[in-house]
């Protein structure tokens, strides 16, 4: 049985225990979710003491692939800032348009009321611009570390990472890789808390239906669709920069792109969907091999657009099933740290990938991050456009970085 049908099995009995004990028993199911929430709760704090180290690592990793790719050449340089300027505008779009389209919902106060109860929020910085600015460089790493406090932590390690860059190569590459080792057993000790998912997951949500009922299945459905519109439209969009940008005409790119997106729906995997991305891009597109040969691997490694979505999506959804407001601090906030994490976790396995990504940018936002593991689990469901977004992206970044090199082999 895999991870994610394991993990769907958990969520689906604990919404129907809960959902059964709000119904027939309300007061018994209050004591229930009492007796079970510890357990979930130690569940999470497993997961929770992974994410310092976790994300250290990765940035601090990241910068380095990223600076190698770099020396690959011009084109190397082009493809980075293509991909930093896309996940950027990712960002920033969803930090508009997703608090926009849920305030055309009305939460539901049992949900909210139960997630109060179900988890105390991260304490986000206060005192208006001024506090936020100087809170974003730490006056002590290791406090901002032990604190939690992870944007002053990952602006320490965007220092210590270019710096990295700047040291002789031997020193440089022992250091990198002793980060890429603790990121690897990081993700090994992720592995074994996500083993015990199904029950960590079946604990939280029992808690939260039991107090909350039917308003929570109404939630999740709300967040799947908020997930797959954000994602279709990031991929009409993509479809646009790489004509507009890309120089391509709308038949020549969807005739290369719609086999692509057919073989990303069918594995879920960007990486499974490579060659056929270099296919489409050299003989549909005629992208020279030296160009679509360096940009999607690099794409592949390093670009997942719909990362910085999926990030900011999942705490704004949050924050309104609080009945909370984020602050354009909080959103700027969740922007920048959203397109760092992301270029830095592409690699990273499976539903790893949610939970050791979105704890910190939602953390560093300030809302709680016990709904995460039930938002993890309904993850798989808009997951097939996530891929599919991907794979635009990819295809149409590899488009930009030709255009802007002026270079177009003939199309057999």
């Amino acid at each position: 049985m895999s991870q994610t049908v394991r993990v769907l099995l958990g969520l689906v009995a604990g919404i129907a225990f809960g959902i059964l004990l709000a119904w027939q028993a309300p007061d018994t199911g209050l004591q229930v979710a009492g007796i079970v929430e510890p357990f979930g709760k130690l569940w999470l704090n497993a997961l929770q003491m992974t994410v310092v180290p976790l994300v250290f690592s990765l940035v601090v990793v990241g910068i380095n692939q990223a600076s190698d790719a770099a020396h690959s050449g011009r084109i190397a340089k082009q493809a980075i800032a293509v991909f930093v300027i896309l996940l950027a505008a990712a960002a920033a779009l969803t930090a508009v348009l997703a608090p926009l389209a849920l305030s055309l919902l009305q939460p539901d106060p049992a949900v909210a009321t139960a997630l109060q109860a179900h988890a105390e929020a991260v304490p986000a910085a206060n005192g208006g611009w001024a506090a936020a600015l100087t809170a974003i460089i730490p006056s002590n790493a290791l406090a901002a570390a032990v604190s939690s406090a992870m944007l002053p932590l990952v602006t320490f390690a965007l220092f210590f990472g270019f710096a990295l860059t700047r040291i002789e190569p031997a020193g440089r590459a022992q250091v990198v890789g002793f980060f890429k080792a603790i990121a690897d057993a990081m993700i090994v000790i992720v592995h074994w808390v996500l083993w015990a998912a199904p029950v960590g997951i079946f604990a939280l949500v029992l808690a939260l239906t039991a107090r909350a009922g039917l308003g929570v299945l109404q939630a999740l459905g709300i967040y799947i669709l908020l997930e797959c519109a954000l994602y279709a439209l990031a991929s009409v969009l993509l479809i646009a920069i790489a004509i507009t940008f890309g120089r391509r005409k709308l038949h020549e790119f969807m005739t290369a792109l719609i086999p692509v997106q057919a073989v990303a729906a069918s594995t879920q995997s960007s990486l499974a969907t490579l060659p056929a991305m270099l296919d489409s891009a050299q003989n549909r597109l005629g992208i020279p091999a030296r160009i679509s040969g360096l940009v999607l691997p690099m794409a592949v490694s390093l670009f997942r657009i719909t990362s910085p979505i999926q990030y900011i999506a999942t705490a704004c959804f949050i924050a309104w099933a609080l009945g909370a407001s984020l602050t354009p601090a909080q959103l700027a906030t969740g922007v920048a740290l959203s397109v760092l994490v992301s270029m830095g976790s592409v690699g990273l396995p499976g539903q790893a990938i949610f939970l050791a990504t979105n704890l910190p940018i939602t953390a560093a936002m300030g809302l709680p991050i016990a709904p995460l593991p039930v938002l993890m689990a309904v993850d798989a469901i808009p997951d097939v456009l996530a891929t599919v977004g991907n794979v635009t992206g990819d295809m149409t970044a590899t488009a930009v970085v030709a255009g802007r090199s002026g270079e177009h082999a003939t199309t057999p």
